[in-house]
């Protein structure tokens, strides 16, 4: 899953949960699970994410759905392996962006 964000400062929630296709429950619950996830709040509350909240939700995504790890198995797998995990997670991610330009091209012949 390639998340597709316009480039901000902090997104909401709300923007946050759509990117991801999930309930704004589940970032509040990963939020609390991981403490890769801080996210600043405004004087209302509200939560503001910034980019890199979103590569962490990014990279507990990937653990969590796509691989299918438990809550601890992704924890003790950020903590153990992190730099070795995020470095592949980033490189799939940019091979996944060139594979979708590629065939957006062919498409386009």
């Amino acid at each position: 899953m390639h998340i597709d964000l316009p480039e901000k400062l902090y997104y909401s929630i709300g923007e946050v949960a759509k990117a991801f296709g999930v309930n704004t429950s589940l970032i509040r619950f990963w939020e609390k699970e991981f403490d890769e996830i801080k996210p600043k709040k405004n004087a209302k509350g509200n939560r503001k994410f910034t980019p890199q909240d979103i590569k962490n939700l990014e990279l507990i995504y990937h653990l969590v759905k796509e691989r299918g790890f438990t809550l601890e198995g992704a924890k003790t797998h950020l903590k153990e392996e992190k730099k070795k995990t995020l470095t592949n997670f980033e490189i799939i991610r940019k091979l996944e962006g060139i594979k979708a330009e590629l065939i957006k091209i062919k498409s386009q012949l």
